[in-house]
């Protein structure tokens, strides 16, 4: 029901202006979000990898609703991808895109034309692309824009929700050479016809597409900070004799950075999920849905300046 409620006020404007406004918020929110800007991002990927991490960059903005600010998106990856590439990131460093902010909302073939630029923007950088799962309604039409995206750039990557009832069939149909599937739990709420509402269904969901992608021949990114699936994933690793740069971890910037560079020290591919930008308020607030010590954390920083 706490999930829930949070998902919920990750999309009310009432709520939005209080934690928006709070003083309190800069500081707390500055644990999960690398900053506002390009230079912002290039700093905190330069300082990731200099420690052996991955890294991988969300530019903040969902839910566009006109072709206007779709374009400002477009060139703002652009101009980022062109930083990384002049700084020598490339082999280091990719882009996470939601196709929402591509103009997926309102016209399937903008959002993929619009894709399609920042792959071609990826290729020059020497880098790639990854699409951001989002709300159920908008799996198919992801789906089918990779698979057009990945006719001309095979390594873009693809995400896939364990929360979500199909998602086992999805990673069988994706887990084929050179297919790059990006697995995590889910942050958006479903009906449970589509959904697994509860922990242990997710989980359990979880462990069976890990299963699927480790024995298959594409290259699976696991993002999970939770102790037990990364455990049976490095078991799947070695029942599967994968090596170490056969796949990846992946966790969010600010949540279990000893256990990212515990995992890196010990030769495991471990990619970071930095997001940045001014539009930070429904990433925030999936992030505090999807584990309570996020939120535990937030009200603690509450309480201390109140």
């Amino acid at each position: 029901m706490l999930r829930q409620a949070l998902l919920v006020a990750s999309r009310s404007d009432g709520v939005r202006r209080v934690v928006e406004t709070a003083p309190f918020s800069a500081d707390v929110v500055r644990r999960f979000i690398a900053g506002d800007t390009i230079d912002d991002a290039a700093r905190v990927t330069g300082e990731l990898t200099g420690e052996g991490l991955l890294v991988t960059l969300d530019v903040l903005g969902e839910d566009t609703h006109g072709k206007g600010r779709a374009e400002e998106n477009v060139q703002h990856y652009i101009g980022l991808l062109e930083r990384l590439g002049a700084a020598g990131l490339g082999t280091r460093a990719e882009v996470s895109v939601k196709l929402s902010a591509m103009g997926q909302t309102f016209d399937e073939d903008l959002a993929l034309g619009n894709a399609r630029r920042i792959c071609e923007a990826a290729r020059s950088a020497g880098t790639t692309v990854t699409l951001d799962m989002e709300e159920h309604t908008t799996v198919d039409s992801t789906l089918r824009i990779v698979h057009e995206l990945r006719r001309d750039f095979t390594d873009v990557g693809v995400v896939i929700q364990s929360y979500l009832r199909r998602a086992e069939e999805h990673c069988a149909e994706l887990a084929y050479e050179g297919s790059r599937v990006r697995l995590c739990k889910g942050a958006y709420a479903a009906p449970s016809a589509v959904a697994f509402t509860d922990k242990e269904g997710v989980d359990k969901s979880f462990v069976r597409c890990m299963k699927v992608l480790m024995a298959g021949r594409g290259y699976p990114m696991l993002a999970t900070h939770d102790p037990r699936l990364i455990e049976i994933a490095g078991a799947l690793a070695l029942l599967h004799d994968r090596d170490a740069d056969s796949f990846e971890y992946q966790m969010l910037y600010g949540i279990r950075p000893q256990e990212q560079r515990r995992l890196a020290a010990q030769g495991a591919q471990v990619r970071v999920y930095v997001a940045y930008g001014r539009e930070w308020y429904p990433y925030f607030m999936r992030r505090l849905a999807e584990r309570p010590a996020n939120l535990r954390f937030f009200m603690r920083s509450l309480a201390g300046r109140s």
